[in-house]
């Protein structure tokens, strides 16, 4: 793309700009019930002042949080790539359209972590485009290019993993899905790269590392760097 480097780092300035505004307009409610609260309790002496304040604080940052993660999971929604796999060359308008959602999950990874694992963690991905089945425990704020990620049912994805549904390599941004099947444990810690697929009832050994395009099979337990088979779990 001719001038790629203009628009970049004109973009770049744009979309700091934007997010910053939209963390401010996140804590817009907040500054409200800021107000309401202080308000009831202005002139009641100072400890149930100090308990207004504190508690208001406190309210309004959950609030924030929980705004932040739902302005984020939208843009990453409207602008989330929908080609599922293949090669693009790094300077085109797909790796912007990439770029936007990876700003888009760190702004959202301020208070992602504080909300891990509940419902609103997995509202969150799959507002980000993640497929994301019953069941599942996300403990992990690391999960990234959600648009690329398939998760089954039950699975459990412990903190610190991380799931990479791209990959930069000979001027290109690489991109491929990783599926994740029902009842699979991904331990604390993990690497997952791109194009893997994790069998169903597999179990990924904590700070193991899967290589791209790898398959692990059904019922099967992987550890080590990278990780490799350390045996077939009993039926």
């Amino acid at each position: 793309m001719k001038y790629f480097s203009l628009v970049q780092h004109s973009l770049s300035i744009i979309v700091m700009a934007f997010f910053g505004i939209l963390i401010g307009l996140a804590m817009v409610p907040s500054y409200f019930l800021f107000y309401e609260i202080t308000e009831l309790t202005n002139d009641d002496g100072m400890i149930l002042e100090a308990f207004g304040i504190c508690v208001s604080l406190g309210l309004g940052y959950i609030l924030w949080g929980i705004n932040i993660l739902l302005i984020c999971g939208f843009w990453g929604m409207l602008f989330k790539i929908r080609k599922k796999e293949g090669r693009y060359p790094l300077r085109s308008f797909i790796s912007i359209q990439w770029a936007f959602g990876i700003v888009s999950h760190r702004i959202a990874m301020l208070f992602l972590k504080l909300v891990l694992p509940s419902f609103v963690g997995n509202l969150y991905y799959r507002m980000m485009g993640a497929k994301i089945g019953n069941g599942v425990q996300i403990v992990s704020d690391s999960i990234n290019d959600a648009a690329m990620i398939s998760i089954g049912d039950n699975v459990v994805i412990g903190g610190r993993a991380t799931i990479n549904g791209h990959l930069v390599e000979s001027g290109e941004i690489v991109l491929a899905p990783v599926k994740i099947g029902n009842n699979a444990l991904i331990g604390g810690g993990c690497i997952i790269q791109p194009g893997s697929v994790i069998g169903e009832g597999a179990v990924i050994a904590s700070r193991a590392v899967v290589p791209k395009w790898s398959n692990i099979p059904d019922r099967e337990i992987w550890g080590g760097i990278p990780a490799k088979f350390i045996k077939k779990l009993e039926d």
